[in-house]
């Protein structure tokens, strides 16, 4: 492909000419990723052969006996110069031009080619690309937007400001892997609101640079869905089979699939929130005795400041023993301690499973305040605190298992998060529901929030009725707890107060 280009031009793409490597990245936009429900630690790729380029005004044939052929606008990136092991800084310069394209995929054949997309990616016509191409040395690469259309409605769109992994650092980290050469094309990922098009659809695709010259667009890249009327011979290989978590992937949601809708999520809403700060913690454990859940304390943990309340959602980390090869590959850089840090949101406690390992921290100074200025409820872990005093300071509800000032690496490598953990000798999960006080901490199964949060009001008021009568001097047996009379009494005053 050629991508010679003077400064301020122009080059259409031709139909007769095909890159050498068509290379694809799995997930690459926060945007796609959040609806997704996942965010990749590093990028990952899949090769498309040269023989699904198509151009502009081009038509893709929806394999006869498939149902979901779903499109995903694109910035494509065309390799100038060869590259192999370039850095993050030098990588644009490698790249020559920039375009539009479309990378279609058959969610049907995914069950058997999940990762290498050969099948459901791969077919004639899956990656058109155009219809120009934008001179890379007029445009930075962080400032570059991709839209897409669907009969004439807008369907995507969003920035290269918006991805995960920067198109250097994508071309960067291929390049440590493989020579680009002169011709290649990258295709840098999609954002959110790809879906599903069926014969008739018109898609658009264009990539430009916004509030700039007319010159900094691809021009819109126009692909026509029509029906294939070939079926696959099912004694080859695989043939199309969908299910419905391919029809909520493909489509974005179960509500544009036409699925039932997922039940919604747990919602710890402001009201549950102050009951749950009005119960202590020893009455919730009563309760949820009572429902057969007897393993939901997180034990040999207390609060760096006294009389501190805890109440969140869980966001978990865990911590494997060091073993020194994996702390040089898992321990350095943007670990998955600092990325749970840097992404729990307002209201969420971090969990940290540490084995009950005491000898060394699991969080210090620094991280407290990223985890209070990012809205943080507050911190659990069964193991050592660092900068005991400086994190108190913050005013974080700290839980831990007592003070040590040793760093990570002395017992602990930072193996992975949002993960269902150990901590204090019960399981956590993420989004369970964290409470905290002198007594302890206590998980709640979210379920069962509401229900056990307002059995615990019932019974402390309850209680607090008894304290009074054996304060009066009545008693206790028969009293606590309360017989037949001693309900009925109780029943009248609660009557008698409401």
């Amino acid at each position: 492909m050629t991508t010679d280009v003077a400064p301020g031009a122009t080059d259409s793409v031709e139909p007769s000419m095909r890159p050498g490597k068509i290379i694809a990245v799995h997930l690459s936009y926060a945007s796609r990723a959040d609806q997704r429900g996942r965010r990749p630690a590093h990028p990952s790729y899949f090769l498309k052969p040269s023989s699904s380029v198509a151009m502009t005004g081009s038509t893709i044939e929806r394999p006869s006996g498939t149902e979901l052929l779903a499109f995903e606008g694109e910035i494509a990136v065309i390799i100038g110069t060869a590259a192999r092991s370039v850095g993050v800084d030098d990588a644009w310069s490698h790249v020559s031009g920039v375009t539009a394209a479309n990378d279609f995929g058959i969610y049907d054949l995914r069950a058997n080619d999940r990762g290498s997309n050969v099948r459901s990616k791969g077919g004639d016509g899956f990656t058109p690309l155009g219809p120009r191409v934008i001179d890379a040395r007029r445009v930075d690469p962080a400032s570059l937007r991709i839209r897409t259309w669907v009969n004439g409605s807008l369907a995507q769109t969003d920035t290269t400001a918006g991805m995960i992994f920067p198109i250097a650092q994508l071309v960067a980290d291929l390049s440590q892997h493989l020579t680009l050469e002169p011709g290649d094309v990258v295709l840098t990922g999609t954002p959110a609101g790809s879906s599903v098009v069926v014969p008739g659809d018109k898609v658009e695709v264009e990539v430009d640079v916004p509030d700039s010259p007319a010159e900094l667009s691809s021009g819109r890249l126009t692909t026509t869905v029509v029906q294939g009327t070939t079926p696959f011979d099912d004694t080859l290989g695989s043939t199309p089979a969908v299910d419905d978590v391919q029809r909520r992937e493909a489509w974005g949601s179960a509500e544009a699939a036409g699925l039932q809708a997922p039940p919604p999520a747990f919602e710890l809403t402001d009201t549950l929130r102050a009951k749950l700060v009005e119960v202590p913690v020893a009455g919730l454990s009563q309760q949820l005795r009572k429902r057969g859940l007897n393993n939901v304390t997180i034990d040999g943990v207390t609060p760096l400041t006294e009389g501190v309340k805890l109440v969140g959602t869980a966001r978990t980390l865990r911590f494997v023993p060091n073993r020194e090869d994996l702390f040089d590959s898992h321990g350095g850089g943007y670990n998955a301690q600092k990325r749970t840090f840097d992404a729990v949101e307002s209201g969420e406690v971090i969990v940290i499973e540490a084995r009950g390992e005491k000898g060394s921290g699991t969080l210090g100074d620094i991280l407290a305040l990223r985890a209070r200025a990012r809205g943080a409820a507050g911190i659990v872990t069964d193991g050592g605190v660092r900068d005991r005093d400086a994190v108190a300071d913050t005013g974080l509800p700290v839980f831990s298992a007592g003070p040590h000032p040793a760093v990570l690496g002395r017992r602990h490598v930072p193996w992975d998060h949002d993960v269902t953990i150990a901590c204090g000798g019960t399981t956590v999960q993420p989004g369970d529901v964290i409470v905290g006080d002198n007594d302890g901490v206590i998980v709640i199964p979210p379920n069962l929030v509401q229900e056990v949060v307002d059995a615990a009001l019932a019974q402390e008021n309850q209680d607090a009725w008894i304290a009074e009568q054996v304060a009066a001097g009545h008693a206790v047996d028969g009293l606590f707890p309360p017989n037949a009379e001693w309900k009925g009494r109780y029943e009248q005053w609660r009557q008698d107060n409401r």
